[in-house]
């Protein structure tokens, strides 16, 4: 129940409106109760005395108060109903906010498909706790204990009859909650699993195509449904063995008050009235427990969507600004490798071992390497997207942690390998981590990365809608945009993760030049990522890794004389071309 209880927690952002439901759910209560007192007075000095005149008034506060019951209803509903929204708008945003803080090493661990999951379904289980599960236990509750003692008063021999019931009830939705809570937290997880499959079939639709494999996606989905299926099915059999006990009981306790209560009207121990009140209030405290009953299984969903919501709010930021980080603002151009080594997280071998090196300043450092040797890791750990298993990373003396993290990376641009467009305009895309800048400036970075003329040329221009995730444009022009995007930064260092493998050698060569410019004017050092050798022999130093190991560094000329592996990969690309 603890995460349950942290739920209950963030009412406290909204207990104005969370004190009115409650008091709406009091006022309910209390025009519940007096109804079967009109009833009763209205038999006994009404009907039973021929008295028309109080038949009348006992009728006209019974409309009274059933309007009363029809407003107090509608304020509890309505305000329990805000309430949930507003906590469920809360646990929105600390989710989104907790995703877009944790650490790439979260997000290599974690499924999209059920972080989205937890983001829309738990959050909508928890929503409906508030909203109306918790109201229904809390009404129960309240209804529970003013029936009761409105029963005790009336005759306390057929109240204990009739509140035999309560422990009962009780026990078994105990035992309910003790057996089911696992079910109902797979259920979730299904649910994410099955999501993860949709995700992929949206986002590789191309592909299942193109290898016609329509069917087979469809056999996997239909197999993971019917697991979902299954796993729902248990919650209802957990269900099937624990309210129809109820829904007998309260039979049995129907039967009971109206045989013994009979036999005290017939000895004239119990008027008429004060029956049929009784057998209202009857109705009253054994509606209680069958809506506590109804809202178990809610409970039940709503905890495990709890507990799984609060797993991501509770994940820990492995990368964090240190106390007293300072601000990165000026770059010599000094950037050191001390004995890195690194490891990503739940992998059994190392990325990185033991690599050192230190560039000068205005220094254009290539990485060059064979699939997987650690040309990206390395990179990766300057802007710290990952720290160091081993050893220091330096950018003139400091070692990177000693910054802030928004410091560091706003002076990081970055063109990853793999580009990332967002919903929105060219215009918007480019000016992405810059929102403010003109189009003036806007169209210089797309002259740059020589993507402006494309743009040009579309009837909308730059006010041209991006499809999701850029699906109407070629790799190629999704990497000049993300180019463009990079260099409208405030960067210092500069670093391109293989950013022109999806255009042409010409293109490529128009972008170098015009980055090699740039490169002049804004960096202090910058790095490129490359498959081809052609891209980067005109380096001032090149990094060639190995499996993790820095295994030779120097010029195009310096390397091909002494690097067997060097030349062996210029030679496999020179025969491949």
């Amino acid at each position: 129940m603890a995460p349950l209880r942290r739920v209950l927690q963030g009412l406290k952002a909204h207990r104005f409106v969370a004190i009115g439901a409650v008091l709406s759910l009091l006022l309910l209560t209390a025009a519940t109760a007096i109804t079967p007192q009109i009833f009763r007075w209205g038999i006994d000095q009404g009907i039973a005395a021929k008295n028309f005149t109080v038949v009348w008034e006992s009728a006209a506060l019974m409309v009274i108060a059933a309007i009363a019951r029809g407003l107090f209803n509608f304020g509890q509903t309505f305000w329990s109903e805000a309430t949930s929204q507003g906590v469920a708008y809360d646990l929105r945003n600390q989710l989104f906010t907790k995703i877009e803080t944790l650490s790439f090493s979260y997000h290599d661990r974690s499924q999209t498909s059920q972080l989205i999951t937890r983001a829309t379904s738990d959050i909508e289980q928890i929503r409906v706790l508030i909203g109306t599960s918790l109201i229904q236990v809390i009404g129960a509750v309240i209804t529970l204990v003013t029936i009761a003692t409105i029963l005790l008063v009336m005759n306390w021999q057929l109240a204990l009859i009739t509140l035999i019931v309560v422990p009962i009830a009780a026990w078994l939705l105990t035992r309910f909650f003790s057996r089911n809570g696992s079910v109902f937290q797979r259920v979730q997880q299904q649910l994410g699993d099955l999501n993860a499959v949709l995700q992929e079939n949206l986002l590789g639709v191309r592909v299942v195509k193109a290898f016609v494999r329509e069917s087979q996606e469809k056999a996997r989905y239909t197999a993971l449904n019917n697991e979902l299926i299954a796993i729902s099915m248990k919650t209802l059999y957990a269900i099937r063995n624990t309210f129809p006990l109820i829904f007998l009981l309260s039979n049995l306790i129907t039967v009971a008050v109206v045989g013994y209560g009979g036999a005290q009207v017939i000895n004239r121990q119990f008027s008429i009235g004060e029956l049929v009140a009784f057998n209202s209030y009857l109705l009253f405290i054994l509606q209680p427990i069958l809506l506590i009953g109804f809202a178990a299984p809610a409970i039940a969903q709503a905890a495990a969507s709890a507990q799984r919501v609060y797993e991501v709010l509770d994940a820990e930021i492995e990368i964090r600004d240190r106390p007293n980080a300072i601000p990165f603002v000026k770059c010599g151009g000094r950037i050191t490798f001390e004995n890195v080594s690194f490891r990503y997280p739940g992998a059994t071998t190392e990325a990185l071992r033991g690599v050192s090196f230190e560039t000068k300043p205005n220094e254009l450092i290539a990485i060059l390497g064979m699939t997987g040797s650690g040309k990206s890791t390395i990179v990766n750990l300057l802007p710290r997207f990952y720290d160091p298993t081993r050893g220091a990373v330096r950018i003139d003396g400091h070692d990177v942690r000693e910054f802030s993290l928004t410091s560091l990376r706003s002076r990081i641009g970055i063109v990853f390998q793999e580009t990332t467009l967002f919903a929105g305009t060219l215009r918007e895309n480019i000016a992405y981590a810059k929102s403010d800048a003109s189009l003036a400036e806007i169209v210089e970075a797309a002259k740059t990365a020589q993507i402006h003329d494309f743009i040009a040329g579309l009837p909308d221009g730059y006010d041209t809608i991006v499809g999701e995730r850029g699906v109407g444009l070629s790799g190629g022009q999704r990497q000049r945009i993300a180019i463009a995007r990079t260099l409208l930064t405030d960067y210092r260092i500069l670093i391109l993760d293989d950013s022109t493998s999806a255009v042409d050698a010409k293109t490529a060569a128009e972008i170098q030049t015009a980055l090699d410019l740039l490169m002049e004017q804004k960096t202090c050092t910058a790095f490129v990522i490359a498959q081809r050798i052609t891209t980067v022999r005109n380096a001032d130093r090149i990094l060639l890794m190995d499996q993790g190991v820095l295994v030779a560094q120097g010029t195009h000329e310096e390397l091909m004389r002494t690097s067997p592996l060097y030349s062996a990969i210029l030679e496999s690309q020179v025969k491949r071309s």
